[in-house]
This record gives C-alpha cells, structure tokens and sequence, in this order.
C-alpha cells in the first residue's frame, strides 16, 4: 500500500450527515486537497440518465462506466468531474442523479472502475476524502478515518435547504423519502456497504454547528497524527 495514503482524511457516512461540507472546511483548514468521490458516481448516473441507460441494468451500467472517460479534479473547494470532455459538476446533485447512484453504486463493476480513480486521485497525500466506503475499502490505511452521522431528519432538512436554496421544486417529505431510498441502498448492497471502519472516530453532527464539528475533526487529526495542522 502507497505510504502516502497515511496522509489521507477519510469522512464517511450517510447523505445529509455533512460529509461535503466538513471535509471542505476540514480541508482547507489543513491546506490539504478536497476530494468528492461521491461526485463520480453521480457523473456516471447522470450520464446514464441522459443516455436512457437503466442504473438497475448491471451489465449496461458497468459498460457504460467502463467506456466513459472520466476526470476529477480536486480542489480546495470542491472537485470537478469532467466527463468525455464535458464538465457536469453543476449537473450532479439533482434528486434523480443521487438516486441513480445509489443504484449505480451497487454494481461491481462500477466500483472497480472508480477505485483506480480514487486511489491514484490519493497518491500524492494529504488529501481529505469524502465518500461512504473511504475507510473501509478504497483508504484502509488512511491516517484518520472520521465516520459523520445524523438523525433522519436533520439530514433530510439540510438537503431540502440545500435543494430549496438551488431553485428546485422539492418537498420535505419528498427528500426524507428519497433520503431513505439512498440509506437503504447504501447500506444493503452486497459490495462496499455503508459503515463506520471499525478505527474510525464516530461523529453524531444532529445538533452541532459546522465550527463544533470541524473542532472535534481538528482534534483527532492532531491526536492521530501529532503533527500541527500546517504542517
């Protein structure tokens, strides 16, 4: 295993629970590089949906993700993903494109072909990675695993507010519905389940401000790595 991947954040855990945002904030406190995973498999479910490919179709979703070209790049800020030539960042949180990568996840050959992405996105370390399998598959030997979670209807009422404040018509209910779709995708599927790593400091953000999480985050990366956080 690449030693640099000790220089690596992980943040896992459930849609809602504030893995974008702590890992943005939690990045560029460090001055290390931000990197979405969960962007990826969007990219590939929104391409699906634009090409009337089925994301429960195993063999066609795999195809497709095996012949598409696909780039990230990490900043400070957040990562663009360019697809064949096209930056669709702006395209990727729409409510079908998250429930067509809950479904698109599940597939094997999906996931094999955004692990070498993943892991070559992270060789150069220190670098804060945001995803749902960081700790647990792609980055085991990850300096720090961080695992965020949150009631249900906390997370829903962020994505709505997230949702809301883009122009989309969506209701409360609507997104704790879908939410739950996604939480149950993620967390049944057969490869690379949603979970905590059985190292990772566990964080219940329901009823913390971003400055009381990102605190907590800032001690544990100065507990596991005894270094200062400019360093």
């Amino acid at each position: 295993m690449n030693q640099n991947f000790r220089k690596i954040i992980t943040i896992d855990g459930p849609a809602g629970a504030g893995k974008s945002t702590m890992a943005r904030e939690l990045a560029r406190r460090l001055t290390w590089i931000y990197l979405d995973t969960g962007a990826l498999y969007r990219a590939i479910a929104l391409t699906a949906l634009r090409r009337g490919v089925d994301p429960a179709d195993q063999p066609a979703a795999e195809e497709l993700a095996r012949s598409l070209k696909i780039t990230a790049l990490p900043g400070p800020n957040g990562t663009s993903i360019i697809v064949d030539g096209e930056d669709v960042t702006e395209q990727l949180r729409k409510p079908e494109v998250s429930l067509g990568a809950a479904t698109i996840s599940a597939w094997p050959g999906v996931r094999e072909v955004l692990l070498s992405i993943q892991r070559g996105l992270g060789d150069e370390g220190k670098v804060v990675v945001e995803g749902r399998d960081m700790g647990t598959v792609v980055f085991p030997d990850a300096g720090l695993k961080l695992f965020l979670y949150a009631d249900p209807e906390a997370r829903a009422k962020r994505r709505f507010t997230e949702l809301t404040a883009k122009g989309e018509n969506v209701s409360f209910d609507g997104v704790l519905a879908d939410q739950s779709k996604r939480d149950e995708a993620d967390q049944s599927r057969p490869v690379s389940p949603l979970k905590a790593a059985p190292d990772a400091v566990t964080i219940n953000t329901t009823n913390l401000s971003i400055e009381d999480v990102l605190q907590v985050m800032v001690n544990a990366f100065r507990n596991r790595f005894f270094c200062k956080t400019d360093d």
